[in-house]
Protein backbone atom coordinates (compact mmCIF):
# COMPACT_ATOMS: atom_id res chain seq x y z
CA UNK A 1 0.00 0.00 0.00
CA UNK A 2 2.81 2.44 0.92
CA UNK A 3 4.66 1.80 -2.36
CA UNK A 4 1.50 2.52 -4.34
CA UNK A 5 0.96 5.79 -2.43
CA UNK A 6 4.56 6.90 -3.02
CA UNK A 7 4.23 6.04 -6.73
CA UNK A 8 1.00 8.03 -6.96
CA UNK A 9 2.57 11.07 -5.26
CA UNK A 10 5.58 10.89 -7.60
CA UNK A 11 3.32 10.72 -10.66
CA UNK A 12 1.37 13.77 -9.50
CA UNK A 13 4.59 15.69 -8.77
CA UNK A 14 6.11 14.82 -12.14
CA UNK A 15 2.88 15.71 -13.95
CA UNK A 16 2.75 19.05 -12.16
CA UNK A 17 6.39 19.78 -12.93
CA UNK A 18 5.89 18.94 -16.59
CA UNK A 19 2.73 21.04 -16.92
CA UNK A 20 3.18 23.62 -19.63
CA UNK A 21 3.45 27.23 -18.65
CA UNK A 22 1.37 29.52 -20.83
CA UNK A 23 3.09 31.05 -23.83
CA UNK A 24 3.10 34.84 -23.39
CA UNK A 25 3.90 37.06 -26.39
CA UNK A 26 4.44 40.79 -26.00
CA UNK A 27 2.80 42.65 -28.89
CA UNK A 28 3.33 46.33 -28.05
CA UNK A 29 4.16 48.61 -25.18
CA UNK A 30 3.33 52.30 -25.36
CA UNK A 31 4.14 55.06 -22.90
CA UNK A 32 1.13 57.11 -21.82
CA UNK A 33 2.43 60.71 -21.94
CA UNK A 34 -0.66 62.12 -20.21
CA UNK A 35 0.11 59.75 -17.30
CA UNK A 36 3.89 59.99 -16.73
CA UNK A 37 5.40 56.69 -15.60
CA UNK A 38 2.46 54.65 -16.92
CA UNK A 39 2.25 52.43 -20.01
CA UNK A 40 -0.16 50.30 -21.99
CA UNK A 41 1.15 46.79 -22.61
CA UNK A 42 -0.59 44.39 -24.97
CA UNK A 43 0.19 40.66 -24.83
CA UNK A 44 -1.29 37.37 -25.97
CA UNK A 45 -1.49 34.37 -23.65
CA UNK A 46 -1.77 30.85 -25.07
CA UNK A 47 -2.72 27.89 -22.90
CA UNK A 48 -2.01 24.38 -24.13
CA UNK A 49 -4.85 21.87 -23.70
CA UNK A 50 -5.41 21.54 -19.95
CA UNK A 51 -2.92 24.37 -19.28
CA UNK A 52 -3.24 27.00 -16.58
CA UNK A 53 -1.48 29.86 -14.82
CA UNK A 54 -0.49 30.01 -11.17
CA UNK A 55 -2.36 32.36 -8.84
CA UNK A 56 -1.23 35.89 -9.67
CA UNK A 57 -2.03 39.58 -9.81
CA UNK A 58 -1.12 42.30 -12.24
CA UNK A 59 -1.15 45.49 -10.13
CA UNK A 60 -2.71 46.96 -13.27
CA UNK A 61 -6.00 47.34 -15.06
CA UNK A 62 -6.17 44.18 -17.18
CA UNK A 63 -8.63 43.83 -20.06
CA UNK A 64 -8.83 40.24 -21.37
CA UNK A 65 -10.42 39.30 -24.72
CA UNK A 66 -10.71 35.64 -25.74
CA UNK A 67 -9.50 34.91 -29.28
CA UNK A 68 -9.56 31.10 -29.49
CA UNK A 69 -10.83 28.17 -27.45
CA UNK A 70 -12.37 28.67 -24.02
CA UNK A 71 -10.89 29.74 -20.71
CA UNK A 72 -12.05 29.59 -17.11
CA UNK A 73 -11.35 32.73 -15.07
CA UNK A 74 -11.98 33.62 -11.43
CA UNK A 75 -10.91 36.48 -9.19
CA UNK A 76 -10.53 36.01 -5.44
CA UNK A 77 -14.00 36.38 -3.92
CA UNK A 78 -15.71 36.22 -7.33
CA UNK A 79 -17.57 33.64 -9.39
CA UNK A 80 -15.85 31.32 -11.86
CA UNK A 81 -16.74 32.12 -15.48
CA UNK A 82 -16.06 30.25 -18.70
CA UNK A 83 -15.34 32.52 -21.65
CA UNK A 84 -15.36 31.76 -25.37
CA UNK A 85 -14.14 33.77 -28.38
CA UNK A 86 -15.44 37.33 -28.39
CA UNK A 87 -16.07 37.43 -24.63
CA UNK A 88 -14.06 39.54 -22.21
CA UNK A 89 -12.90 39.71 -18.59
CA UNK A 90 -11.60 42.56 -16.42
CA UNK A 91 -9.16 42.55 -13.51
CA UNK A 92 -8.54 45.61 -11.38
CA UNK A 93 -5.21 46.60 -9.83
CA UNK A 94 -6.11 45.05 -6.45
CA UNK A 95 -7.60 41.80 -7.81
CA UNK A 96 -5.97 38.40 -7.31
CA UNK A 97 -6.48 36.02 -10.24
CA UNK A 98 -7.08 32.62 -8.58
CA UNK A 99 -8.21 30.67 -11.68
CA UNK A 100 -6.84 31.15 -15.20
CA UNK A 101 -7.00 27.91 -17.16
CA UNK A 102 -7.91 26.37 -20.46
CA UNK A 103 -11.41 24.89 -20.21
CA UNK A 104 -10.45 22.14 -22.68
CA UNK A 105 -8.13 19.21 -22.25
CA UNK A 106 -7.87 18.73 -26.01
CA UNK A 107 -7.91 22.19 -27.65
CA UNK A 108 -5.59 25.17 -27.10
CA UNK A 109 -6.90 28.54 -25.89
CA UNK A 110 -5.61 32.03 -26.67
CA UNK A 111 -6.53 35.46 -25.32
CA UNK A 112 -5.41 39.04 -25.75
CA UNK A 113 -4.61 41.16 -22.67
CA UNK A 114 -4.28 44.93 -22.46
CA UNK A 115 -2.56 46.05 -19.26
CA UNK A 116 -2.51 49.67 -18.07
CA UNK A 117 0.29 49.71 -15.51
CA UNK A 118 3.27 51.48 -13.99
CA UNK A 119 6.09 51.34 -16.52
CA UNK A 120 8.58 49.90 -14.03
CA UNK A 121 6.19 47.25 -12.68
CA UNK A 122 6.26 43.63 -13.89
CA UNK A 123 3.29 42.46 -15.97
CA UNK A 124 2.58 39.57 -13.58
CA UNK A 125 3.28 39.06 -9.87
CA UNK A 126 2.81 35.69 -8.11
CA UNK A 127 0.18 35.86 -5.37
CA UNK A 128 -1.52 33.64 -2.83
Amino acid sequence: MTIKLVALVLCVMIGTAMAQEPKVTSLISKDLPENPGREALMITVEHAPGGSSAIHRHNAHAFVYVLEGSVVMQLKGGQQVTLTPGQFFYEGPDDVHVVDRNASGTQPAKFLVLLIKDKSAPALVPAQ
